[in-house]
């Protein structure tokens, strides 16, 4: 457990994340900020994982900011805040500390699956954007919620969202703040697959890649994260070399020989 927010297990190359505070629908306060930063930290470090699911305990996957955070914003004499008051200052590589509890998931070298129930609004729906997939249950309800709050979505997901679904249905979400459920969200891209056990599906998805070579799973991840950015001709070169650094190496001689073998294979982190 990271902090009491957190449960993190690990086991067969998967990382299990729950977001623990479930009298909270899992809401965002101060702790749970560290926690997200420390959990993908501690992920990050270490070898062993070649994929991670994360999910809500209880109720819903997120319901966002923490009332309680909003208080403190409002009280000048209050000594912890969940929001720092210079956002702008970068303090976690290209991010701020509240960006970065999202951004960290990105910045996983190894796919993160998100299986979301409930809410996943606000801050929620950052943290899954987050994810390489998003599995859903039906009547899932999602908002960017900021805007009700008189704030733009600041937590990353302006550089998720846009990659995802149509500016035009961004922009709208955003202006305006409307809860929307899961079958839709699918429609608009923000969920990879609508099913009525979420967990249970990520899990599969989960062990299905676990099996996989780490090595070219992890290349993968780099190049569909550079993707987006790069020119035809970087991102043709970012493939063959990539390439060049996994063909012919142990792990992947290993996928050969288990394929035509019909075994499972033994791969080396």
């Amino acid at each position: 457990m990271i902090n009491d927010r957190i449960s993190l297990t690990t086991g067969n190359g998967i990382a299990n994340v729950v977001l623990s505070r479930p009298d909270k629908m899992n809401a965002i306060d101060k702790k749970m900020f560290e926690a997200l930063v420390q959990t993908g930290e501690q992920i990050k470090a270490d070898k062993s994982i070649r994929v991670v699911v994360i999910s809500g305990e209880g109720k819903s996957f997120c319901a966002g900011l923490d009332m309680g955070s909003f208080a403190s914003m409002l009280d000048p004499s209050a000594e912890q805040k969940s929001i720092p008051n210079d956002l702008a200052k970068r303090t976690k590589g290209i991010a701020n500390d509240v960006q970065y509890a999202v951004w960290v998931w990105r910045e996983i070298e190894v796919p993160v699956i998100a299986a979301i129930h409930g809410v996943a609004v606000g801050g929620g729906f950052q943290i899954a954007l987050a994810a390489d997939m998003r599995y859903a249950a039906p009547k899932t309800r999602f908002s960017i919620m900021e805007i009700k709050w008189g704030l733009v979505p600041d937590m990353s997901s302006t550089q998720l969202m846009r990659h995802l679904a149509s500016e035009d249905v961004v922009r709208e979400l955003t202006y305006t703040g409307r809860i929307f459920e899961a079958d839709e969200a699918k429609e608009f891209g923000f969920v990879t697959k609508v099913v009525d056990q979420p967990l249970e599906h990520a899990m599969q998805i989960a062990e299905q890649i676990a099996t996989k070579n780490p090595h070219a799973i992890r290349a993968s991840k780099r190049i569909y994260n550079a993707a987006n950015y790069l020119s035809q001709a970087e991102g043709l070169l970012m493939e063959s070399e990539e390439q060049a650094k996994i063909i012919g190496k142990p792990n992947q001689m290993e996928a050969v020989m288990a394929e035509m073998q019909k075994r499972a294979p033994v791969f080396k982190d």
